[in-house]
This record gives C-alpha cells, sequence and structure tokens, in this order.
C-alpha cells in the first residue's frame, strides 16, 4: 500500500497546479492532503475510484484536512474532540484493519509566536490521541506537523531559533512524541539526507532549496518494519510544500 501526504495549500488553487494529474500518475491507494480551505459544496475533485472524506474549518477558506482512499475504513473519526482544533478541521482519523491513519494539520505557532501556547495544548492532545490509539493497534500519523525537528532539517537553524516551527519547545514536543514510542519514518531511513518539504514564497526559496523538511510519516516502532519505502516529492510542484510518501507491506 502506498500513502502520500502532502499541504495542498487550497485545493482548488493546486488544482489549477497540476494536482489532478498527479494523481492519476502516482496512482497511491491513499493520499492525505492538508488546508483544503474547502467546503464539500466547493470540491471540484473526484478521481475515479477513491473514498472521500473531507473535515473543513467552520471558518470559509481557512485550515482543514481531506482522505481521498481506495481501500474503505473500518471507521472514520473527525477531530480530536477539542472545540478550538476541531472547529478548524485539523484531524481525520481512518481505522484500517492493521492500523490507525492519522492525517493531521498542525497549528502553526505564528509570527511573532503568537500562537505557541496554543500548539503546546494541541501537541500534548496530540500525543495522548495517538498513545491511545497504539494501544488498540498501530498507527500511522500523517500531515504538515509544522516543525523541523532536527537541524538537518532546516536550512539555516542558526538564524531560526525563534522562528514559528523551529522554537525549541516545538522540537521538544516532538522528541517528546518520538521518545513515547514512535519513529519518524524518512529520518529513520535516511538519516544523514538533507531534503526538504516546504519553501518560503518569498527571494526565490525553492529555486535555491532554501527550505524546511516539516511534513512527515510517523509511525509506531512496532510497525516500522512493515515500512518498505519513504519518498519526498521535491520536484512536484503545486504548493509552497511538495507531497511526501511511504509505502507499507
Amino acid at each position: 500500500m502506498k500513502i502520500v501526504s502532502w499541504n495542498v495549500a487550497g485545493l482548488r488553487a493546486c488544482l489549477n497546479k497540476g494536482l489532478d494529474r498527479f494523481v492519476a500518475e502516482d496512482k497511491a491507494d491513499i493520499y492525505c492532503f492538508q488546508e483544503t480551505k474547502i467546503t464539500e459544496e466547493e470540491n471540484p475533485f473526484h478521481p475515479l475510484g477513491y473514498r472521500e472524506y473531507l473535515y473543513p474549518a467552520e471558518k470559509k477558506g481557512y485550515s482543514g484536512t481531506m482522505i481521498y482512499s481506495k481501500v474503505e475504513p473500518i471507521n472514520v473519526k473527525y477531530g480530536i474532540d477539542d472545540l478550538e482544533y476541531d472547529s478548524e478541521g485539523r484531524t481525520i482519523t481512518l481505522e484500517f484493519e492493521d492500523f490507525y491513519l492519522v492525517n493531521c494539520y498542525v497549528p502553526n505557532s505564528k509570527r511573532g509566536l503568537l500562537r505557541l501556547d496554543s500548539r503546546m495544548r494541541f501537541e500534548e492532545l496530540m500525543k495522548k490521541y495517538l498513545l491511545d490509539l497504539k494501544s488498540k493497534k498501530n498507527v500511522i500519523y500523517c500531515g504538515d506537523l509544522n516543525v523541523a525537528h532536527e537541524e538537518i532539517d532546516i536550512k539555516n537553524p542558526s538564524t531560526n531559533h525563534f522562528s514559528a516551527g523551529f522554537t525549541d519547545e516545538e522540537r521538544d514536543k516532538m522528541t517528546k512524541l518520538l521518545e513515547a514510542g514512535f519513529i519518524d519514518t524518512y529520518r529513520y531511513f535516511n538519516p544523514d539526507t538533507i531534503k526538504y518539504s516546504w519553501w518560503s514564497y518569498m527571494h526565490q526559496a525553492r529555486s535555491k532549496d532554501i527550505g524546511w523538511r516539516i511534513d512527515y510519516f510517523i509511525v509506531n516502532k512496532e510497525f516500522i518494519n512493515n515500512v518498505t519505502n519513504t519518498m519526498i516529492y521535491t520536484d512536484t510542484l503545486g504548493s509552497d510544500h511538495c507531497p511526501i510518501g511511504i509505502e507499507i507491506k
């Protein structure tokens, strides 16, 4: 099975830049999208053979997550039972026979770290949620997690220690999650590889590869031997993020 995750920065905008061609050529079994910014009525993308699960934000044109799956899940859960984050459509969980798949768009701490405290609360809730799922069956946690965990995951670490997505607080939350029994799959298979998944629209950052790796597939340790491949589609355009992928047996 192949699963792809992508912050599309507006599904309709990404469609205009080739999202449909990417899906047609890539042929993954499941697509997890973040920052879709649409409602059911506004969604123009219905690829043949996929079931659709959309969780829009209450605020129009903001946030939202979506999953397209060729495989019918046993159960679908929208949100993590917290009004602040669920109103922003940040999490969808599909339960399959052998694992849970959690598609997540983690809140950005914002310029000036205005939302850092809220972000810390979200991280604690999400860790508890994932540990609860892990007590029942395997877990695949993916999406735009809005943190570059290690210095290798960001082009200019020395100048970004107080930037949203690379603060000590955010990085520590990721460390604590991994210490609780999870693995960053890309870094596990590529311990020394420098690859990014997000680039600012400013200063030609993408053409200069001045990026951050803030999109992840994370699995519980017991499941890592089921992971056969990971990928970052750095050449795929359409958003300020690029897609990432995982293959499992």
